[in-house]
C-alpha cells in the first residue's frame, strides 16, 4: 500500500508504515507499508500461482506486454519524472537519461531478443556412444524471481533487472529500497493498466527484514547493493540452494596516462564522478594521473567541478548535482572527507556538507591523497573526486588493482593498443579506453564484476540466462532393441570395448 500525501508536513507514521521523504527539501512525500515476512510469502505464493499462465503466453505474448509498457513510459514521462527526482532528490537529466532511457531501451531489447537467447539449443556430441541420438539443452524459467533494488536508481537498477526475468516466463517480486519505492509501485501499476496478468509482477516495500523475508521464499534472488549485505544473501541461498546473482560494491579507477587527451579525460572524470551526486556503483571514484600531465588535469578538473551548480532539482537545467539519497551515506561521505584530510589530504574544491533542510554535499575534489585514506580504498558512494599523481602506467596498474573490488575502471590514452594492453591488466568486470559508463548501454554486452564487486552479470545472453534452469533433453528415435552395453556383461565385450578406449585415446601425447 502506497500513500501520497497532500499535507506531507502533519502526517504522523502509523505503525508498519515507512515515511518517504524528498532528499532535497526534507519533506514528507509518501507513507509506504513495512510489509513482515508473512505479507512477503503472501505475495510470493500469488506470483507462483500466476506464473504458469505467464509462461503459458510465449514470448510473442510477453513481449506484446513489453512494448504496451514502453508506450506507456513514454506517454507518461513527466509524471515518472517528477517521481524519480521526488524521492532520489536527483535532477530531471539524470532521472532521464539514466532512468528513462534506458528503461525504455530496455523494454524493446529484452521483447526482441529473449526468444533468440533463450532458443532450444541442439547439441552436436562427440560421443561415439551418444551417435544417432537428439541431444536439446533448453532454458525454463524457475518460477518466481525476487529482485531486491538498491536506491540510486530504482528504476535502472530494480525494474531493470525484472525485465529479463519476466521475458523468461518467471514472476517477479521486487523489493525496492524503502526510501526510493514510489517509482518502482508506479511501473507496477503500470504494467497492470496496460495489460499485464494479475500478480505477475508484485511489489514488496519494506525495510531490510523485507528482503531478507524475499531471500527466504523466493526461487531465485537478484541483488544490487553493498558487499556486506550481498555475502549474507549468498550466505543464505546457498543455504537454501537456490541461485543469486549479486552486483555489489566498487571503488573504480580512473588512470591517466600521459599522452591522454586531458581535456576529455577531465571532462569524463567530472561527469562521472558527479553525476546523480556520484551515487552510482560505477563512477569514477579515484583517478590516477602520470605526472606530465597531472598538474593540467587538476587545474581543468579543479576548474570544471567549482563551475557545477548543486540545489534542488526544479526545471530542467536548473541545477547539475542534486541531493544525497540515503541519509546515512552523507555521513560517510563527509567521515571519508574528513579521514582524508586528517592524513594530510587538500580539499581543492568543496569539501563540506550543503545547506539543508535537504541532504546535499558539495561537489569535492581532494589531492595529496594516498592509500592510507578511505576515499581511496573504501566506497565513498558520493560527489568526491580524489586525484592521485603516480610515475608511470606500472604504478597506476598496481594501485587500481589494490583492493578488494573489481567492477568498473577506465584508461585515458591517445595510444589504443597500450589502452587495450592496459585495459586487461586491470582486475574489473568491465574496463572503457578514453571513455566511463557508456558500455552499460551495450545490452548486448554482459555488464559484471570481479572480486568482491559480485557474482554473475547483467546484459547479454547471460543477463538472461541467469533466470532460468537448463533442461538437457535426449531423443533416441532409432536403435537396437539391446544394445552392446546392456547386461548382461560379457568378457568378450569387455575386451572390445578396452580395445576401442586404446584405439581412440591411447596414442602418446606429442
Amino acid at each position: 500500500m502506497t500513500d501520497v500525501l497532500t499535507n506531507p508536513a502533519a502526517t504522523p507514521v502509523p505503525d508498519g508504515m515507512i515515511a518517504i521523504d524528498n532528499p532535497a527539501t526534507g519533506e514528507q512525500i509518501a507513507l509506504v507499508e513495512n510489509l513482515s515476512a508473512e505479507g512477503v510469502q503472501e505475495l510470493v505464493a500469488r506470483a507462483r500461482r500466476a506464473q504458469p499462465g505467464w509462461e503459458a503466453l510465449g514470448y510473442a505474448g510477453r513481449a506484446r506486454l513489453m512494448y504496451r509498457l514502453r508506450h506507456w513510459l513514454v506517454a507518461n514521462r513527466a509524471a515518472v519524472i517528477d517521481t524519480v527526482v521526488a524521492e532520489n532528490g536527483k535532477t530531471r537529466e539524470d532521472a532521464l537519461l539514466a532512468e528513462l532511457f534506458y528503461m525504455a531501451d530496455s523494454l524493446g531489447f529484452w521483447a526482441k531478443r529473449a526468444e533468440g537467447y533463450l532458443a532450444d539449443e541442439k547439441v552436436r556430441t562427440h560421443s561415439p556412444f551418444v551417435f544417432g541420438k537428439k541431444v536439446v539443452v533448453r532454458h525454463r524459467p524457475y518460477g518466481v524471481v525476487g529482485v531486491i533494488a538498491p536506491w540510486n536508481y530504482p528504476l535502472t537498477l530494480g525494474v531493470g533487472d525484472a525485465l529479463p526475468a519476466l521475458m523468461v516466463g518467471n514472476s517477479v517480486v521486487i523489493k525496492p529500497s524503502e526510501v526510493t519505492p514510489l517509482a518502482t509501485q508506479m511501473f507496477a501499476d503500470a504494467a497492470r493498466e496496460v495489460g499485464f496478468p494479475p500478480d505477475v509482477f508484485l511489489v514488496a516495500t519494506g525495510d531490510g527484514a523485507t528482503g531478507a523475508a524475499l531471500v527466504d521464499c523466493a526461487d531465485m534472488i537478484m541483488f544490487t547493493g553493498s558487499t556486506r549485505t550481498g555475502r549474507k544473501i549468498g550466505a543464505r541461498c546457498g543455504e537454501r540452494l537456490v541461485p543469486c546473482s549479486l552486483e555489489l560494491g566498487g571503488k573504480d579507477p580512473m588512470l591517466v596516462l600521459a599522452d591522454a587527451d586531458v581535456e576529455r579525460a577531465a571532462n569524463v572524470a567530472v561527469e562521472w564522478a558527479m553525476r546523480n551526486a556520484g551515487q552510482i556503483c560505477m563512477s569514477v571514484e579515484r583517478v590516477y594521473v602520470e605526472a606530465p600531465v597531472y598538474d593540467e588535469f587538476v587545474a581543468k578538473v579543479t576548474a570544471k567541478v567549482g563551475a557545477l551548480r548543486q540545489g534542488v532539482p526544479g526545471a530542467a537545467g536548473s541545477v547539475d548535482v542534486g541531493a544525497i539519497t540515503f541519509p546515512p551515506q552523507i555521513d560517510l561521505i563527509e567521515s571519508h572527507v574528513r579521514d582524508a584530510v586528517d592524513k594530510g589530504a587538500r580539499v581543492a574544491v568543496g569539501g563540506h556538507r550543503g545547506p539543508g533542510p535537504g541532504r546535499f554535499f558539495q561537489p569535492t575534489v581532494l589531492l595529496d591523497v594516498d592509500h592510507s585514506m578511505s576515499c581511496m580504498t573504501d566506497e565513498t558512494f558520493g560527489p568526491t573526486l580524489p586525484i592521485m599523481k603516480v610515475a608511470d602506467v606500472e604504478e597506476a596498474i598496481r594501485l587500481a588493482n589494490d583492493g578488494p573490488y573489481g567492477l568498473a575502471s577506465s584508461v585515458f590514452t591517445r595510444d589504443i593498443d597500450k589502452g587495450e594492453r592496459v585495459a586487461r591488466r586491470l582486475a574489473a568486470g568491465v574496463t572503457w579506453i578514453n571513455d566511463a559508463i557508456m558500455s552499460y548501454l551495450a545490452q548486448e554486452a554482459p555488464f559484471g564484476g570481479a572480486r568482491e564487486s559480485g557474482l554473475g552479470a547483467r546484459h547479454g545472453a547471460g543477463g538472461i540466462r541467469k533466470y532460468c534452469q537448463t533442461q538437457t533433453i535426449l531423443t533416441t528415435r532409432w536403435a537396437l532393441k539391446r544394445e552392446p552395453t546392456m547386461f548382461p556383461n560379457a568378457a568378450t565385450r569387455s575386451r572390445l570395448f578396452e580395445r576401442l578406449m586404446v584405439l581412440l585415446w591411447g596414442r602418446s601425447p606429442r
